[in-house]
């Protein structure tokens, strides 16, 4: 009998060791105090991104630039991964604004006006002076360019609607509304990344990492290891989060503040 409440006491122990390493502690680096709606992010060149009263504003410590656009509605998407070529997307008028670098307005694509009928649901920007565009007539990913106004589908219609998106140069990733991670290259070659946990937020870090938010609490997946960490000491009560080089940006009602973490 003995043995065995020495055996167990040192199975509580292993397992109390393995639930703590489950974990990533956040350090918080800065406070921001911002009345704004929506944070969108930052960039490298230390210049933030957030939408008040659907006006679109880039700031930094010394400038502060705005678009506004009050004809095309709300702003559904915005992509500043490339500061010259920033994209706003207003999904109620199938439009798509690119921006300079100050908030310049370079280009107004409206899809409705295309010669083959796009009814965008997602876009981003890709490389070559194209977009990504999945358009919800033909469910089918394809590639934009909107220098010659012409437009290639890469993939076969698929099933299923798109529960979050995103993209890069190279890449465009989606989950479906069954948690099914995918994603396709430029040439077209999709790829099965896993199942995502269910989420209320979700934003892709690393080739098979994600982060998500669940009743107010962040987590971090990695598929490739089948291993969910909790991420501690982080307001609660946040609108959205943001996370870039290591740097974990969360938006509350008093404003943003960054985090530290290290990623496994």
């Amino acid at each position: 009998m003995y043995k065995k409440i020495i055996l167990l006491f040192f199975v509580f122990q292993f397992t109390l060791v393995i639930a703590q390493e489950q974990n990533i502690v956040a350090k918080q680096t800065a406070m921001l105090q911002m009345d704004i709606d929506s944070f969108v992010g930052f960039d490298g060149m230390g210049n933030i991104y957030f939408i008040k009263n659907n006006i679109f504003y880039k700031k930094n410590e010394k400038e502060l630039w705005q678009y506004k656009n009050v004809s095309l509605g709300k702003i559904t998407k915005i992509d500043f991964q490339n500061q010259l070529k920033i994209m706003l997307f207003y999904q109620n008028f199938n439009t798509v604004i690119l921006l300079d670098n100050q908030l310049n307005e370079t280009q107004k694509i409206n899809f409705s006006e295309n010669e083959i009928p796009i009814l965008v649901e997602a876009t981003g920007i890709a490389s070559q002076n194209q977009l990504w565009i999945y358009n919800s007539l033909t469910q089918e990913i394809g590639l934009f360019d909107y220098l010659k106004n012409t437009f290639k589908s890469i993939t076969p219609s698929f099933q299923g609607n798109l529960k979050h998106y995103e993209s890069d140069f190279n890449s465009f990733q989606w989950v479906d509304d069954k948690w099914n991670w995918f994603a396709v290259d430029i040439f077209g070659k999709i790829t099965t990344k896993g199942k995502t946990s269910d989420f209320d937020q979700i934003q892709f870090v690393a080739n098979q990492e994600i982060l998500f938010s669940k009743e107010e609490k962040l987590f971090l997946q990695d598929l490739s290891k089948n291993s969910i960490y909790a991420i501690e000491n982080v307001d609660k009560s946040f609108k959205n989060f943001f996370y870039k080089d290591q740097i974990l940006s969360i938006f509350t009602n008093q404003g943003i503040t960054n985090y530290k973490i290290s990623i496994p």
